[in-house]
C-alpha cells in the first residue's frame, strides 16, 4: 500500500499517525505465532487430539457466512438473426441487441431482413397484447 503523504492534509495526517500507532501497539502486544502454534498443539495433545484430528484439511477459521448455491449455467441457443456481410456475426434473439445488428436498423433496416431463413421466427412483435384491453362482443 502506497500513501502520498505529500498530498495529505494536516487532519488527514493526524489520523493517519494515530492509526498507525494503534496497529503499531497491537501488533507489538501480540506473542509470537510460532508460541502460540506450539501452545495449541499441546492443548489438543493433552485432550488426546492432534491438529489434523480437530482441522483436518480446513482452514482452522471458517467463514459463518451463507453459503451460496451455484448458478447454472445458461442453455446455448440456436441463431435467429445474421449478417449477410459477415456471416460470424450471429445473434439469438436473446439479451441485448449486438451493435452489428443496432447500427444497421440505426440506417432505415428491419430487424426481420436478418432472420435466417426456414430456422427463425422473429422474436419481437410489432403489437404486442399484453396491457392492451379486449372487447368481447356478446350475441
Amino acid at each position: 500500500m502506497n500513501i502520498d503523504i505529500e498530498k495529505l492534509s494536516l487532519s488527514e495526517l493526524t489520523s493517519l499517525l494515530a492509526a498507525a500507532q494503534k496497529r503499531r501497539q497491537l501488533i507489538s502486544s501480540r506473542r509470537p505465532i510460532a508460541q502460540v502454534r506450539r501452545k495449541v498443539i499441546a492443548l489438543a495433545a493433552q485432550c488426546g487430539y492432534t491438529i489434523e484430528e480437530l482441522y483436518g484439511d480446513r482452514p482452522p477459521v471458517e467463514s459463518v457466512g451463507k453459503k451460496r448455491t451455484p448458478r447454472r449455467k445458461p442453455s446455448k441457443v440456436a441463431a435467429k438473426y445474421r449478417d449477410p456481410d459477415n456471416k460470424r456475426n450471429t445473434w439469438s434473439g436473446r439479451g441485448r441487441m449486438p451493435v452489428w445488428l443496432a447500427q444497421k436498423t440505426k440506417r432505415g433496416r428491419s430487424v426481420a431482413d436478418f432472420l435466417i431463413p426456414g430456422l427463425a421466427k422473429p422474436t419481437a412483435r410489432k403489437s404486442s397484447s399484453i396491457g392492451k384491453k379486449t372487447v368481447f362482443k356478446q350475441s
